[in-house]
Parts: structure tokens; sequence; C-alpha cells
């Protein structure tokens, strides 16, 4: 299809007699998969992106948008603020968290929205210690 499109003529027109040139010439004759339904899972729907999703899926990969991976971020962190062993690590941990979100709140990255502010670290110390007291 390396001719051009003459002036005047509608592009669907065009385009209609090059496909029906190529099946006279017998150019669809051979194809890999003629003749074989689609394969499961195929959306027809115009998606920019298709063949990355496919691979992705195909790879076993998932990307979450980085405000989503952030958000599963901070939650982990509480939950290893909960399990840590000294007051000192609690510390460290929702401290390093605070600071990731801080950074994503004031250059907001795309994607969603964050929905999350810092972390108190003072209360989030005061829940381990309440929790640790009733594990005693």
């Amino acid at each position: 299809m390396t001719e051009r499109k003459p002036p005047g003529v509608p592009f669907e027109s065009w385009v209609d007699k090059q496909i029906r040139d190529a099946e006279a010439r017998g150019d669809f004759d051979h194809l890999a998969g003629a003749g074989r339904p689609l394969p499961a899972g195929t959306d027809t729907s115009y998606e920019e992106l298709w063949w990355v999703k496919r691979k992705m899926v195909r790879e076993g990969l998932s990307v979450l948008p980085p405000t989503l991976a952030l958000r599963k971020e901070a939650e982990d962190a509480l939950l290893a603020a909960a399990r840590a062993p000294s007051e000192r690590i609690v510390r460290k941990i929702v401290e390093d968290i605070n600071v990731k979100i801080r950074d994503v709140m004031f250059k907001p990255p795309p994607g969603p929205p964050l929905g999350l502010k810092p972390y108190d670290v003072e209360a989030v110390v005061r829940q381990w210690r309440e929790g640790r007291a009733t594990d005693l």
C-alpha cells in the first residue's frame, strides 16, 4: 500500500478499493490463523496500548499507577510498624513513608489522586504501645 490516495476521492472508498484489489491478488489467502476463531479475551474496542496489556498478561506482569503503589506501600508500612520490635523502628518506618507521601503531595505524579496525608508519628507509636501492652 505505497500508492497515495488520489485527491478528491473519499478516503473510505479508496481504502475499500485497496482491500478489494488485495483480495483479488490473493494477498489474504494464506494468512496465519485463517479460519480459526479469535483468541479468547480479544476485545474489539479500540485501545491505544492493547499490545502492551497483552504482553503484560502473557508475561504475568502488573503495574500500578504511582499513587496507588504508594497507597499500598503506606498500608504495608503501617502493618510493618505495628509488628516492629522497637519504638525506634516504628518511628523510622513511619517517618520514611511520610517522606514519600509528602513528595507525592507536593509533586503529584500522573494517575489518580493519592488521597493520603502524612501519618502522625506519635499516634502510630501510641497505637504500637497499646498493641504491645495487650500482647503481654
